[in-house]
């Protein structure tokens, strides 16, 4: 009898293949309330790895971790005009607590300019109190229609950058350190997904900033998913807050601030990216498991258990983050298709067979191969494979990328290369006009490039003739 298929095939039904992966690597759970959801040990322990790596970059740029309310008042909010405005349709306000009518309203945090701007309003007044730069771990709220786990839920956790500036120029260049020295390397060579890096148009730009960089990526079915942002706000949120402070002259001055943010979105982004017919594929440089030493049968006399043991004794000690997997009452194939599910890059397999010729098998999960190796020599050739098999996935992601994104001349080319794929197309033939359209028809422009690949100065294509629209139908 053939055998029933673990996960539905990506050729056949891509989103719920997705679906599938999140619930049988054991990733998340939808929650009790619509559009929340329950991030499960597994996907957590990927979560915490991703949070470490962002963790390390931002505070390599000098900004400092802190902590906000979770409860704004919703005056805040009203003080800008341009983010309440783009924020409405998606706050949950609360209205009574403790058994009573609030005097007045409170929002759940959705983003938090304006809580921290009323601090930095408190906590800046000379020169000298600037550069101001924080970030929060925390989790936010945004009332989501359409939910899907990690992609878009009503609740979901990120970290989210607020910085003050003496000038626009400091605060510019802020901006783009934490987009390439932060979001660009750490998803590149930590997640192994090549991301295009450019500015977001008008319409896409986030609400009251007066510039917004992006990250895109391209999911394994052709279609785009933003992996992070950072905007300049100008000195929008500075006037509504009155974030000033005295120069060197003695002259007030408002701050230049800017605002940046990565999500569990991330974790979506990693499953699209990287997953096939079989599961998840974890990088191994990510991986939180990046080994399962597994005890194919026991023994009588306790040696292949022992071997197993002395294996996971001796990758631990290289640094290698291992797990040892002796349940020998569970079958040995059942537990083979659950780590191949979940993603584990390296399986070393010791069983007694392969024990009595000294060697064992080591299964790679990225390549798909098994191998065998003397039991002496499986430390550094697991050494070795991660970072093999960390750059072969960002090989295969990127020949994707390159195979699947079309350069076009027409805004009708552009719209049909969109149905598998990514288009560029000068943005001197599309506009805001050709924007507008192509929307209707679910394409949307993800950023703009310079025909080099560089992110541009300027969104006007009478400064910058280079410009190039990057369009793609998008999660």
């Amino acid at each position: 009898m053939p055998r029933t298929p673990v996960l539905t095939p990506r050729a056949q039904d891509f989103p719920r293949w997705y679906q599938d992966v999140v619930a049988k690597a054991e990733l998340a759970d939808n929650g009790p309330v619509r559009g929340t959801m329950v991030i499960r040990p597994y996907g957590y322990g990927i979560w915490e790895r991703m949070q470490a790596g962002m963790d390390a970059r931002i505070k390599a740029t000098g900004a400092e971790n802190a902590y906000f309310p979770l409860f704004i008042p919703e005056s805040y909010l009203h003080r800008e005009a341009e983010h309440v405005e783009g924020f409405s349709p998606e706050l949950a306000v609360v209205t009574h607590a403790g058994g009573k009518q609030l005097e007045e309203p409170v929002v759940v945090r959705p983003t938090s300019e304006t809580v921290i701007g009323e601090f930095m309003g408190k906590w800046i007044n000379s020169h000298r109190d600037l550069p101001l730069l924080l970030n929060q771990w925390a989790n936010v709220v945004r009332w989501e229609l359409r939910p899907r786990i990690f992609l878009r839920t009503s609740e979901f956790l990120w970290q989210e950058g607020h910085t003050a500036h003496a000038s626009e120029a400091d605060a510019a260049a802020y901006a783009r350190r934490i987009l390439h020295e932060v979001y660009e390397d750490f998803m590149r060579t930590e997640l192994a997904i090549p991301v295009v890096v450019g500015r977001k148009t008008k319409r896409e730009r986030f609400a009251g900033a007066t510039n917004t960089l992006a990250l895109e990526a391209m999911m394994g079915d052709g279609k785009a998913l933003q992996m992070g942002t950072s905007h300049e706000l100008g000195q929008n949120f500075a006037r509504a807050f009155d974030i000033s402070y005295t120069d060197a002259d003695q002259r007030q001055q408002h701050v230049w601030t800017t605002s940046w943010g990565s999500s569990t979105r991330m974790l979506g982004g990693l499953i699209m990216s990287h997953g096939d017919d079989a599961g998840l594929r974890v990088p191994p440089k990510l991986a939180a498991v990046q080994v399962q030493v597994m005890v194919v049968k026991g023994s009588d006399d306790g040696s292949v258990e022992a071997a197993a043991r002395g294996l996971h004794a001796e990758l631990a000690a290289t640094g290698v983050r291992v797990r040892l997997d002796d349940r020998v009452d569970t079958p040995f194939g059942r537990r083979a298709v659950d780590a191949e599910l979940k993603g584990i890059p390296f399986r070393v397999e010791v069983g007694p067979r392969d024990l009595a010729e000294g060697r064992v098998t080591l299964a790679r999960r990225v390549l798909g191969t098994k191998e065998q190796h003397p039991i002496s020599a499986v430390a550094a050739a697991i050494t070795a494979a991660i970072t093999a098999d960390q750059a072969e996935l960002y090989r295969q992601a990127e020949q994707r990328l390159t195979d699947r994104t079309a350069e076009v001349d027409t805004v009708e080319d552009a719209v049909a290369a969109t149905a598998d794929g990514w288009a560029r197309l000068p943005w001197s033939a599309l506009g805001d006009e050709g924007e507008a359209r192509i929307a209707g028809q679910g394409v949307t422009v993800r950023c703009l490039v310079r025909a080099d690949g560089s992110v541009p100065d300027t969104d006007d294509p009478a400064q910058d003739p280079d410009l190039i629209a990057v369009l793609a139908r998008a999660y």
